[in-house]
């Protein structure tokens, strides 16, 4: 039997430059608690992406809970229903309440016109995803945010490396969250990142993730641990070299999958801002019905080839959410696939996989 293709495979470094990297973790006997290999990640994170603040901590979960704290956050937040379901979850665990603005059917992204329409004294923050890496409208969501007089948190989870407008996504918003998860394009194994330019935010995000220390002696507010250890922060640091090179042959295998799939009448693909780079994180796909999606899906699975539903189901279906009208996420949710999309992925396998669906859908 064949061995599986699954939609994404993590890219790793040379087994000898991580061992290196443990070798100074072992002399060192520093494992954890803002360690040297965190520091450096943290400093060259923040010199790429060109903000004064880059904290790193175990997941981007934990990122964006401390974000919504940290920000004092209460009653509704306005937010996406077509993200991983972290970013409604923590809404929801930080005692918060999800309002869903429903997305633009071309880029999928929040849409601005649909936040404002949602917009009431009681909303307190904005939180919106770049799908997919695909940068929202950030100069629509910052008018907005300014007319109402509330922060704005980006979920930039699946946008490293991304540009708009000449500068880096992270840039945007009064915090950006990041995953370093082992799916993403670069990673920690386990991971996340807050990137601000807010000297107060940041101090409160450096103690919040501490416990609530603020120095060895002193507790400065309420705090929990999420804290990046050494081991992980390590294997960011090996990687993070490697990753324009990733991104490159990630692109090598998106341009094949365009050779065959864009021209098919059947198959919609999401528009990209037209302002902003590409990464290459994912190669979504959205079909003409749920029927087609699940024919298409068994017949990959059938040669071990393992596509995944980003994202499904809409976040507003959720069981702990206040069930709302999103009428556009939940018809995208129900006929998007995610094709197979990782630097070694052959591309006769892109080809293989591009000619099932073309198949398929006849």
């Amino acid at each position: 039997m064949r061995e599986p293709i699954h939609v994404t495979q993590s890219a790793l470094p040379p087994l000898q430059d991580y061992v290196k990297q443990l070798e100074g973790i072992w002399q060192r006997g520093h494992l954890t608690n803002n360690g040297p290999c965190l520091k450096q990640l943290e400093e060259d994170l923040a010199r790429e992406f060109g903000v004064k603040h880059v904290l790193l901590v175990a997941n981007a979960t934990l990122a964006l809970q401390l974000a919504i704290k940290a920000l004092g956050l209460q009653g509704e937040i306005v937010t996406t229903p077509f993200s991983f379901i972290a970013t409604t979850s923590t809404i929801a665990w930080e005692g918060c309440k999800a309002r869903f603005a429903d997305i633009d059917p071309a880029t999928l992204c929040i849409d601005p016109e649909l936040i404002e329409q949602q917009m009431h004294d009681r909303v307190s923050a904005i939180v919106a995803t770049h799908v997919f890496g695909n940068p929202c409208d950030v100069k629509a969501i910052d008018s907005i945010s300014k007319k109402w007089n509330v922060p704005v948190i980006y979920d930039a989870a699946h946008a490293y490396g991304v540009e708009l407008a000449g500068k880096n996504v992270m840039q945007y918003g009064d915090v950006s969250v990041l995953s370093m998860h082992a799916t993403k394009l670069f990673h920690s194994v386990e991971g996340g990142a807050l990137a601000t330019n807010d000297d107060a935010l940041a101090h409160k995000l450096s103690y919040m993730r501490n416990f609530g220390f603020d120095g060895p002696e002193a507790f400065q507010g309420l705090g929990i641990n999420a804290k990046m250890s050494e081991l992980h922060a390590a294997m960011g640091l090996c990687l993070h070299g490697r990753i324009p090179e990733i991104i490159a042959e990630r692109h090598r295998r998106v341009e094949k999958y365009h050779s065959f799939l864009k021209p098919s009448e059947s198959i919609a693909m999401p528009e990209w801002n037209a302002k902003a780079t590409q990464n290459a994180a994912y190669y979504p796909i959205i079909l003409p019905s749920v029927e087609d999606l699940k024919t298409i899906t068994s017949a990959l699975a059938s040669q071990q080839i393992f596509p995944r539903r980003y994202f499904y189901p809409s976040l507003d279906a959720l069981p702990y959410v206040t069930a709302q009208e999103t009428p556009v996420a939940s018809d995208v949710a129900n006929r998007i696939l995610c094709l197979p999309l990782y630097h070694d992925l052959s591309l006769d396998e892109v080809e293989n996989i591009s000619q099932i669906i073309l198949n398929t859908l006849g």
